[in-house]
C-alpha cells in the first residue's frame, strides 16, 4: 500500500476521527483514518432503510401517541377511484 500526506481541516480531521471511532465499535477491530475515507467515498453501496432499525428512540408513552396518531390516518385514508 502505498502512502500519502494530506492535510485537512481540524473540522474534517475530527469528523474523520468520530467516523473511524463508529467503525471501530461496530466491528471490534482498530479502523483508521483510510478505512473511514473508504467509508465515505463508497458510492456503489446501496442504503437499506433496515440500517435504520432501532436508531429511533422513543419511550412508551411516544410510541402509544405516535400509533394513535397513524390508526387515526389509516382511518382517514381511502384509495382514490380511477
Amino acid at each position: 500500500m502505498e502512502f500519502k500526506t494530506i492535510k485537512v481541516s481540524e473540522e474534517n480531521y475530527i469528523k474523520l476521527l468520530k467516523i473511524a471511532a463508529r467503525l471501530q465499535n461496530d466491528s471490534g477491530e482498530r479502523a483508521s483514518f483510510d478505512d473511514a475515507l473508504s467509508t465515505l467515498t463508497q458510492k456503489e453501496k446501496k442504503k437499506d432503510i433496515m440500517d435504520l432499525a432501532g436508531l429511533w428512540e422513543m419511550s412508551d408513552e411516544e410510541y402509544e401517541e405516535f400509533m394513535k396518531g397513524i390508526k387515526g390516518s389509516w382511518r382517514k385514508w381511502e384509495i382514490p377511484s380511477v
